[in-house]
């Protein structure tokens, strides 16, 4: 791929917009109080000092180094791979940026704050899935890129 690095600016994008919504979630919300938006979706203001899930999240403070060192680690491998991918890899480029913005989104929380704001939560019946942040959106889609690259992007590259 011809500078395959330009795909950098998707991952600035999902840095920003995550950023922009942690603060203003920050500033408008009150912390664990949920916010109505939809009958299945409140904003409701959480810290999560642990992973995914609040994987983590009881312990003492030893993994938000940890997670900030995984973060740290995953966007370089990330940006390595990005910056050698072929020109028909778009859809790959795509993935990679958006984990990458993902990760360093919810890096600067980790850093500055000790912890990663969230704020969208989804629910219904009485089962809340855990709050979220657009950083973990990119990392999701992100994924969900490299999964659908891995099943059909050989079969489209063989064509």
């Amino acid at each position: 791929m011809q500078r395959p690095l330009r795909w950098l600016w998707l991952a600035l994008a999902v840095i920003v917009l995550d950023l922009a919504t942690k603060y203003a979630a920050s500033a408008w919300l009150s912390y664990a109080q949920p916010v109505e938006v939809l009958p299945f979706f409140n904003l409701t203001l959480l810290h999560n000092t642990g992973a995914a899930f609040s994987f983590l999240a009881s312990h003492p403070g030893w993994q938000r180094w940890f997670f900030a060192l995984v973060a740290i680690g995953a966007s370089i491998g990330l940006t390595v791979w990005l910056s050698r991918l072929k020109a028909d890899e778009k859809l790959l480029a795509v993935a990679l940026a958006l984990m990458i913005g993902g990760a360093l989104g919810n890096l600067y929380d980790r850093l500055v704050h000790g912890y990663v704001v969230d704020f969208l939560s989804f629910h219904v019946a009485g089962w809340y899935y855990p709050a979220f942040n657009v950083a973990d959106i990119g990392i999701t889609l992100g994924a969900a890129g490299l999964i659908w690259e891995s099943i059909f992007g050989e079969r489209r590259r063989n064509k």
